[in-house]
């Protein structure tokens, strides 16, 4: 067997599913070939092979390259004043009803360039990659117009393209009403679903199609013509569902086969049902939950019971997830949702690659796959979810080339 290279001397958390806890191997070894993984397993099976490059790492822990599938990465501005609001009492419905929230990234989001977007974006990914992200979901929203939603969905394709991520694009046109908006709402919607979205296929800037589905954001009725016009152009959805109260968001996303409905906090046990007889993914998003200080997690016993798969993702954004660490993600689902450090690693894994329609293509170390790794400084893969700011990755690989410096 030929190999561009082989990765030996490390115990390895394949994260495929049933066996082991953790797809664990203890003495392992990978070959990569064409940035996919060629072979991989015990060291002392591996294959007879020649191999173009050799890295040995004493010992450490191998894991997929970690995927963050939902963020707002691409945004202007930051939201800090609402931060100290909320903290002196005011409510994310009462500061978005004042014209706060969403509506006042989108004015700061309208302003910038999209070299200005790009570098600010930089910043925050670069804590995402820190913490071993390999793969970053990055959607619009924070334009609501045609102009600004497809200058923030074309600064998430330059980040695909330059810097050193994979980037999966959601078009989020159905956010929040903008202000110019608030007499025609109705108009709004043709706007979103009717030209925004046709744009951005045509110029192939959208892997797929979001909405927010709450009494303060729009409709099951809304959010299903958006869903109409992106099953009609060939696009997968998805959906914040559930989040402030059970909306039913949750069975909207089963009806049409989402890929993932995220948050979930309300979802009812009907809601929970729709979503596993229809494969479709729960999103827990544990950065909001905290900075919200909500009371009522996502019903996770429900997802465990029905067989729903669960994801966990950083939900970076500058209102309510400010969260730029995967590895914080994991360990708040640990702690405020009570997953097993093993769920969770699984949520950043094998689970969000589903949640992005990537789960032929990256997500476990299996032969065939993409050869996005991440190496750790651990003695145990629960670590990555007991250690909150502590530096733990050693290096990563995309499509088997490393990224970064080898710490």
């Amino acid at each position: 067997m030929r190999a561009d290279r082989l990765i030996t001397d490390c115990r390895l958390a394949t994260m495929v599913e049933g066996g082991e806890p953790y797809g664990a191997i203890e003495d392992g070894a990978i070959l990569i070939e064409d940035g996919r993984i060629a072979w991989v397993g015990a060291r002392a099976d591996l294959p007879a092979h020649e191999a173009v490059e050799t890295e040995r790492l004493d010992g450490r822990w191998v894991t997929p390259g970690l995927i963050d599938c939902h963020t707002h990465l691409v945004f202007g501005g930051d939201r800090s004043g609402e931060f100290e609001q909320r903290l002196n009492g005011a409510t994310y419905e009462e500061i978005a009803r004042a014209g706060g929230g969403i509506v006042s990234t989108m004015a700061a989001t309208r302003a910038a360039t999209e070299d200005a977007l790009y570098a600010s974006a930089l910043g925050r990914l670069a804590g995402l990659t820190a913490t071993g992200v390999t793969t970053v979901e990055i959607k619009s929203g924070y334009g609501l117009d045609r102009e600004t939603e497809l200058k923030m969905l074309r600064v998430a394709r330059r980040i695909g393209r330059e810097a050193g991520v994979r980037v999966r694009t959601s078009y989020l046109g159905l956010h929040a009403v903008p202000p110019e908006w608030k007499a025609d709402r109705g108009g709004y919607v043709d706007l979103a679903v009717d030209g925004i979205l046709p744009a951005a296929h045509a110029d192939g800037l959208v892997d797929a199609v979001d909405a927010y589905c709450e009494p303060i954001a729009f409709s099951t009725e809304e959010v299903g013509r958006l869903f109409d016009r992106a099953r009609a152009l060939g696009l997968p959805v998805k959906l914040h569902a559930d989040q402030l109260s059970d909306g039913g968001g949750a069975a909207l996303a089963g009806r049409y086969g989402a890929l993932s409905a995220d948050h979930v906090e309300h979802t009812s046990e009907a809601g929970v049902r729709a979503m596993a007889e229809a494969g479709v993914v729960a999103v827990l998003l544990p950065g909001a939950y905290l900075m919200l200080r909500e009371t009522t997690p996502p019903p996770i016993d429900l997802f465990r019971r029905h067989g729903v798969a669960m994801a966990v993702a950083t939900d970076c954004n500058p209102g309510t997830s400010p969260v730029a660490s995967m590895t914080a993600a994991i360990s708040l689902a640990c702690v405020q949702f009570r997953l097993t450090p093993e769920e969770a690693l699984a949520g950043a894994t094998r689970r969000a690659a589903k949640a992005l329609g990537l789960g032929g293509e990256i997500g476990t170390l299996e032969a065939g796959k993409a050869a996005d790794l991440a190496a750790w400084d651990i003695e145990r893969p629960a670590e990555l979810a007991y250690w909150l700011g502590k530096p733990l990755l050693a290096r990563t690989w995309i499509a088997g080339r490393a990224t970064g410096s080898p710490r």
